[in-house]
């Protein structure tokens, strides 16, 4: 049974026009001028209200939610109204939600928006994308699009699909909007500073991508209180086919920029998967659950639940050796929260982001490993690159051991959840261009190959 703090939330019906902004208007003279509109589909992560956390100018208040009933399609609601509600710039989102066990077939039946919205369970990612895409639907989906090697066919059917009818399908990519990943892409493209991407080995990797995350962590300000699915990897997804999403994009999008990928430049070489327990009152904590649900009884022993939420897949890509890896948590350290490690090897120097307590826990960018030259020469043709790259008031700090540090000012920190917004106003550029850039979609392709192929290596199969 779950805790008081889920059961004061407020009952829907099973057919609900939900005024979380207001109520809807028939001829809406506004809503008429929008180009797009939003149908969020059974929103048990986050991520889904994150899109909408700022307004666009193309899109429509109204949004259709159509979900479950359950704790997972309310706490979706009242993030929306927290953001409706605040003092500073409120959004205006109008909720339209329908709630039934058909919630699904009633979207497709009824299509009264273009845009899906999918951030929730992923089990049924997969058959949703495709239904959607078929139903003639534009698809922003939140990573990972799948969690298993069985669905990479239908993956590839629905890009297909939707490349045949002029629709888009897309997936978040906030890593990408990252300051310090921005300046580390572009600082590897620059041979005066970089030189070459180095091969690297199957033990050195020339491209180590590292994060580490909790279950315990506060969204929008408020403590986030987990699905109980979420730790069920048939639903979920195991951190190998999961958060490393990002990872390997990260690596695509930085050492092959423009660059068209496919599955033949893959080749998966080793992959392992292990686990983080929880304990049934660190479950409770992250869920509101006083005891675990019979469906993750498969995976507790001694009353101690192991969620096999880690991961790490060493790689070859184009012939240039790669790790990444992913690590869960139950909570951060003091100060602390989601942390990311990037190393690139080149010819002449290392460009590293480290985000530990060292850092204050905030990325940050060094350049390491300096070569053929000394510090002070380096840094002075360093600075003079930074001066060329669109961001003002770089500087360059020597912090030792022939390492240099890029201070960044704070008005180009932008945090995880302002990311979603970034994405979500690219992703309406492309549909308002009416097509991606032409390496995006086989970089996805290539991408969920890659943790797909791994996870099914990491498993022996």
């Amino acid at each position: 049974m779950r805790i008081k703090l889920l059961l004061v939330l407020p009952l829907m019906a099973a057919v609900v026009s939900c005024g979380s902004g207001g109520s809807k208007n028939k001829g809406d003279q506004v809503n008429d001028k929008k180009v797009f509109k939003l149908m969020t589909v059974d929103p048990g992560h986050f991520h889904a209200a994150l899109v909408q956390k700022i307004m666009y100018d193309q899109v429509s208040p109204d949004v259709n939610v159509y979900a479950p009933s359950g704790p997972d399609v309310r706490q979706h609601l009242d993030r929306i109204k927290s953001y409706n509600s605040r003092t500073t710039d409120p959004t205006k989102w109008n909720e339209l939600v329908y709630t039934g066990d058909d919630f699904f077939e009633k979207m497709i039946a009824e299509k009264p928006g273009n845009v899906v919205v999918l951030a929730g369970n992923n089990r049924k990612k997969a058959e949703y994308i495709y239904k959607s895409i078929t139903a003639g639907l534009n698809v922003l989906a939140d990573k990972p699009m799948i969690i298993s090697f069985d669905d990479f066919p239908r993956l590839e059917a629905a890009f297909r699909t939707a490349n045949e009818n002029g629709l888009i399908l897309y997936d978040i990519m906030t890593e990408r909007f990252e300051v310090t990943t921005i300046l580390q892409k572009l600082l590897s493209q620059n041979e005066i500073v970089f030189g070459k991407l180095q091969t690297g080995t199957e033990k050195e990797p020339a491209v180590t991508k590292e994060s580490i995350h909790h279950f315990s962590k506060v969204v929008s300000g408020i403590s986030l209180l987990r699905p109980d699915w979420f730790f069920d990897t048939d639903q979920q997804g195991e951190g190998i086919v999961d958060v490393t999403t990002h990872l390997v994009d990260l690596i695509q999008w930085e050492c092959f920029p423009g660059q068209s990928l496919s599955k033949e430049d893959i080749n998966v070489v080793a992959a392992k998967r292990w686990a983080t327990t929880i304990s049934k009152d660190e479950f409770k904590g992250v869920t509101g659950f006083n005891d675990f649900p019979t469906f993750l009884w498969k995976d507790v022993k001694n009353g101690i639940m192991s969620v096999f939420s880690n991961g790490e897949i060493v790689y070859q890509i184009k012939g240039i050796w790669a790790k990444v890896s992913v690590e869960w948590k139950y909570s951060a350290p003091e100060g602390g929260g989601d942390s990311h490690y990037s190393l690139m090897k080149g010819t002449k120097c290392d460009l590293v982001i480290r985000q530990t307590a060292k850092e204050k826990y905030i990325p940050t960018l060094y350049i390491e490993n300096v070569k053929g030259v000394s510090l002070q020469d380096f840094s002075n043709k360093l600075r003079e690159i930074l001066i060329s790259l669109p961001y003002d008031s770089l500087s360059v700090e020597n912090v030792g051991d022939n390492a240099l540090k890029v201070n960044i000012p704070a008005k180009y920190r932008v945090t995880h959840e302002e990311h979603f917004g970034q994405v979500t106003s690219k992703f309406l550029q492309y549909l308002k261009d009416g097509k991606l850039p032409e390496w995006e979609v086989p970089n996805m392709i290539a991408k969920y190959y890659t943790t797909t192929s791994a996870l099914k290596k990491a498993k022996g199969n």
